[in-house]
């Protein structure tokens, strides 16, 4: 399989509400726009969307979102009135994580990787 690209397709119950949230509170760029759906950039992928949905989201999937500053991606969400559902803590694994939830309740672990972390691949 020879992958070209991904993304990650939500289907909200409200779709206005998601697309504000993806768009407002967290302050994604927008990649696309078309009927029926909005594509934000999301780093090397996407944030899709799309449509509506009927049954919102599992507790099984979680959207990763890896931010430079862990702290300072709070600080500036919550100044958009986004408040973590689990406050950041180091996890066992090395990684620096919190978790918010968009209006589907899908959360949305942001993560950041300390730069003594063997992952750390972007020195700045």
């Amino acid at each position: 399989m020879d992958v070209l690209s991904s993304r990650v397709l939500i289907h909200p119950r409200d779709h206005e509400l998601s697309t504000a949230f993806y768009r407002d509170a967290l302050g994604l760029a927008i990649e696309r726009e078309f009927p029926g759906g909005t594509r934000f950039f999301a780093g090397g992928g996407s944030i899709e969307v799309v449509g509506t949905g009927e049954e919102g989201p599992g507790p099984d999937v979680n959207l990763f979102l890896q931010v430079r500053d862990l702290p300072a991606t709070l600080a500036e969400l919550a100044g958009r009135g986004v408040e973590p559902v689990r406050e950041a803590r180091r996890e066992p694994w090395g990684t620096d994580e919190a978790w918010i939830a968009d209006p589907d309740g899908l959360r949305i672990v942001l993560v950041e990787v300390p730069e003594d972390h063997p992952l750390r691949r972007d020195q700045r």
